[in-house]
């Protein structure tokens, strides 16, 4: 039986005097707080901490991590964000004092084996990409792309252009537009056909002397392959921009296609996607960016560098952007990325791929009789279903399908993105799951299209809290319990 006290706001644990530990009396001349912080760096009370023994804080926290999800206990299907499971082989290894105890701040000479595991993780990345130049610097796959547009921006002002436009399908990802505002372009964007392609006239119509660069993420965020990227590049090339490859699906094309071959110019990863590394939570991540050798000079500064004798931190690069992250970027994640790129090597790079593709696919031909699938009976590494269809007979929204799979322990699949399909369901099973899992999976839709509507509509049953309302939960984020 669930320990209900332990789940307790932790407030109502608190008891006046209650202490996880004593501390002996000071040994240390005392001296008044007012004599040793001024004024203005004084708090007015002291903060409402709850009052509570060790125990009743490490059940308290023990228990409330029981009602999560997570990739370690339970399926995420959760299209677009790529949460697989990730090996603990490279939690391991990225954790070896070697790794952990190195300080930014020591001398080159002392982290030779660091920075030349960066160096490789450099060259490995641009093998991959199959593009020149790679900046590990940028923190998470968004800054990864804005970090791009920026050495892109830094690109055209050298050639003395002076370009305001960036181009993006309507099916990107919301990061793209926002990249090119901050980074201080036009967002442009560009419809779909409704097969779910790129409007080829839309795109010519759009495309001009202010079009700096074309963002398109491929595969698509619908799970399909831009069977027209080539003439696309070959169009945003012609009007004097650069294609920018959002590589947030590279785990649907790893050894089967190179970014750099059907056209891109830029790109970044998101490793905890397509390699290893934690995902979500808000902690550290990378998005390193790859780019053509016309751009290397533009990149972050420093780049990992390698003489033939020593490997070093080269600031040398006059043209640079300069840096966009302390230090040399999120290396534990870097390492992680590093290990799982050695595990697999080349070729089992490309069964990842392949058994991401197989996956999906087998998902699809389950499902589609029940929800379609708008742009076809084929797709990569994902695919978007629809639930309109459930909704104009029955009253079954999407969300209503999403909120019951948490009863069946299942997290739900992305909902209601991309906007360009309606009710949209947007599944990844992605490689690492089994057979046995996408059947179950399955089932459990299978089952909740038969439940009755009311039972729908009010799920989740099974959770401490069932439907709340997301949208304040946003904007007015409950901080502190109320008293």
């Amino acid at each position: 039986m669930r320990n209900t006290r332990a789940l307790s706001p932790i407030f109502e644990l608190s008891a006046p005097g209650r202490r996880g530990a004593t501390l002996p009396p000071s040994d240390v001349p005392y001296a008044a707080l007012d004599e040793i912080l001024p004024a203005e760096a004084r708090a007015d009370a002291l903060p409402d901490l709850p009052e509570v023994a060790e125990g009743d804080v490490v059940r308290h926290y023990t228990c409330i991590s029981q009602l999560n999800m997570s990739v370690d206990t339970h399926f995420y299907p959760l299209g677009s964000c790529t949460m697989k499971y990730n090996p603990k082989r490279n939690e391991r290894l990225a954790s070896l004092p070697g790794m952990l105890d190195l300080h930014p701040y020591q001398s080159e000479a002392s982290h030779q084996g660091m920075l030349q595991l960066l160096f490789e993780l450099q060259q490995m990345l641009a093998e991959i990409a199959g593009l020149e130049a790679v900046s590990l610097q940028p923190a998470a796959g968004a800054h990864g792309e804005l970090a791009a547009l920026m050495t892109a921006a830094a690109y055209f002002r050298d050639r003395g252009e002076h370009r305001t436009k960036v181009l993006a399908p309507d099916s990107a990802h919301g990061t793209n537009p926002a990249s090119a505002a901050v980074a201080g372009f036009d967002a442009v964007t560009v419809r779909s056909t409704p097969d779910g392609y790129v409007d080829l006239e839309d795109l010519k119509a759009k495309l001009d002397d202010q079009s700096a660069v074309f963002m398109i993420t491929n595969p698509s965020t619908l799970g399909m392959f831009e069977r027209n990227i080539k003439p696309i590049a070959d169009m945003v090339h012609a009007a004097g921009g650069l294609l920018y490859l959002d590589g947030a699906n590279m785990n649907a094309i790893l050894g089967i296609a190179r970014p750099g071959d059907f056209g891109a110019d830029m790109m970044h990863y998101n490793p905890h996607k397509t390699f290893s590394g934690p995902h979500g939570g808000g902690g550290p991540g990378a998005g390193p960016i790859a780019v053509r050798g016309m751009l290397g000079p533009y990149l972050p500064a420093p780049v990992v560098a390698f003489d033939g004798v020593r490997y070093r931190l080269d600031y040398d690069r006059p043209k640079s952007i300069g840096r966009v992250r302390s230090f040399f970027g999120n290396v534990g994640v870097l390492v992680r990325a590093y290990c799982y790129i050695r595990t697999y090597g080349g070729k089992g790079l490309r069964e990842v791929s392949e058994n991401a593709v197989l996956n999906a696919n087998y998902l699809l031909s389950k499902l589609k009789h029940i929800f379609p699938v708008p742009q076809g009976d084929r797709c990569m590494h994902e695919f978007v279903a629809t639930a309109s269809k459930i909704k104009a007979e029955r009253g079954i929204s999407a969300m209503d399908i999403a909120k019951r799979l948490l009863d069946y322990g299942f997290h739900a699949p992305t909902v209601y993105f991309p906007i360009t399909v309606k009710e949209s369901m947007m599944i990844e099973p992605t490689e690492t799951e089994s057979k046995e899992t996408l059947d179950a999976f399955a089932e459990a839709l299978f089952r909740i299209t038969e439940e009755p509507a009311d039972l729908l509509h009010e799920a989740p049953h099974s959770t401490g809290i069932s439907r709340p309302d997301e949208v304040k939960a946003a904007r007015q984020p409950q901080t502190s319990w109320p008293k």
